[in-house]
């Protein structure tokens, strides 16, 4: 009887270290992807990356965790692309402007005025499934970052603290926060301002403290990231588009089962989709509430919006050398 017993608490607990084991492969067999943005709670970036959350982990049935870190908690758009191409970090989110500084092919974006709001669906089009989309991704892969998503982030308008901005004239010897972008940099200059570059997370005490005078920017993200409290003017200039792209380090996405690697791809292309549907309400909000802060909105006559076009035209030719002839011709074919 004593041999029988001593047999029975043997197999229970042989069993117990096997359910362990079991559940503890189990527990190392799932995986966590941390994810570092810069924007703020709300805005249609930020949107977009929490309904690609939802979806990875829904579709991976529990087996991927992302874990989302905005508003800058993990630094800059530059900190935290230069973490994902170490792998210190799985996922970063880059404006467009500030990618330049990872692979010249992202000033095309800048140049003034290459892409209008009117052809935008030929331009998603394009990026999610054609040349232009594989043009970019070659060069990124060869930095060792994955496209995931080029996340709408919209047309940026120049905004001021000081004084009201109805005309090129109105800009001269302005105060401009630009990001470390040559190009827009180069657009500020030659439209009379004096640009600053500085860093997303440091613009609005920048404002507040008159280290700058204005920015350029999106209206739904101003309002976002509450700008709207130390800003009294602004134009409709849409000077230029930007993104938010998502990029995934390359070595851990190619780690990944097939069958991951399409949850992330496929939860991708999802969340955009949704991202770039609630970006023009968005955005059509943000200008009510900027109307409601007091904010006077100069909205550009077909006139003054032309000498925009004329005086930043110079700014292609600074950069030819920098961008790839057929890599402009793919941005120019989508705007026909």
């Amino acid at each position: 009887m004593r041999y029988f017993f001593k047999t029975l608490m043997l197999f229970f607990a042989v069993t117990t270290l096997i359910i362990s084991a079991t559940s503890m492969d189990a527990q190392a067999r799932k995986i966590t992807l941390r994810l570092g943005h810069p924007m703020a709670p709300g805005n249609n970036v930020t949107l977009g990356y929490e309904k690609f959350k939802e979806l990875v982990e829904e579709r991976s049935n529990g087996k991927i965790r992302v874990q989302l870190y905005g508003n800058a908690i993990l630094g800059s758009d530059r900190v935290t692309m230069e973490s994902a191409q170490r792998g210190t970090l799985d996922l970063a989110s880059s404006s467009s402007p500030n990618m330049a500084n990872f692979s010249k092919a992202f000033m095309v974006f800048d140049l003034p005025y290459v892409t209008s709001p009117k052809y935008q669906e030929k331009l998603y089009a394009a990026l999610d499934n054609g040349e232009l989309g594989k043009y970019l991704a070659a060069k990124l892969e060869k930095i060792n970052l994955k496209p995931i998503m080029y996340s709408e982030y919209g047309y940026r308008n120049f905004v001021a603290t000081k004084k009201e901005i109805k005309s090129v004239a109105d800009l001269a010897n302005m105060k401009v926060r630009t990001t470390a972008s040559p190009v827009e940099v180069a657009v500020a200059s030659k439209l009379g301002m004096n640009p600053t570059p500085i860093a997303w997370g440091e613009v609005y005490t920048a404002l507040q403290q008159g280290t700058v005078d204005g920015e350029g920017n999106t209206f739904s993200l101003l309002n976002d990231a509450k700008h709207t409290e130390v800003l009294k003017y602004a134009m409709d200039s849409a000077h230029n588009y930007s993104m938010h792209i998502l990029l995934m380090n390359k070595k851990k996405f190619d780690g990944l089962s097939p069958e991951l690697q399409e949850v992330i791809v496929s939860s991708g292309r999802d969340a955009l989709a949704y991202q770039r549907g609630i970006t023009a309400e968005l955005e059509a909000k943000a200008v009510e509430a900027f109307k409601a802060q007091g904010i006077k909105i100069h909205k550009l006559s077909d006139a003054e919006r032309t000498e925009f076009v004329k005086l930043t035209r110079p700014v292609w030719d600074e950069f030819a050398k920098d961008i790839p002839a057929d890599l402009l011709k793919l941005v120019q074919d989508t705007q026909k």
